[in-house]
């Protein structure tokens, strides 16, 4: 396995799909990159050349923000919103969507599984007034 950012990239895959195995690179940044290193984005990992490999971690380690660097900057980002007491920041404090999005029906993986309340609902056997 090719490792480029501390992540053991797939062998058996396209160069342009194993790229996506890095946090923070998706399919259109990681042709982007192939692109500027000149590979062929349908080449496999495997039919690299360690030449190829160094060039690939050498692009990716001195032009992009990728793994623990770019989820350090994330977590910061949202730690300076929590402090200054912004309206997303408080969102982020009690884990619910902070892009305006509705919570009184779906948000269920951000909210956590349901806890049911005592007293909720109509009783069985009674109408409705």
């Amino acid at each position: 396995m090719a490792r480029i950012a501390g992540v053991d990239i797939p062998r058996d895959k396209h160069a342009w799909v194993s790229l996506q195995y890095i946090y923070g690179i998706g399919p259109h940044l990681s042709r982007r990159i192939l692109a500027q290193t000149k590979i062929n984005p349908d080449t496999k990992v495997s039919e690299l050349t360690e030449d190829e490999v160094n060039k690939l971690r050498e692009v990716i380690d001195k032009q992009y923000k990728v793994e623990g660097e770019l989820k350090r900057e994330i977590q910061m980002n949202m730690k300076r919103l929590i402090e200054i007491g912004s309206y997303r920041g408080s969102r982020h404090r009690r884990n619910l969507p902070s892009r305006g999005q509705r919570t009184r029906t779906n948000a269920r993986s951000r909210r956590g599984e349901r806890k049911t309340v005592a007293g909720r609902g109509q009783k069985r056997g009674t109408a409705k007034k």
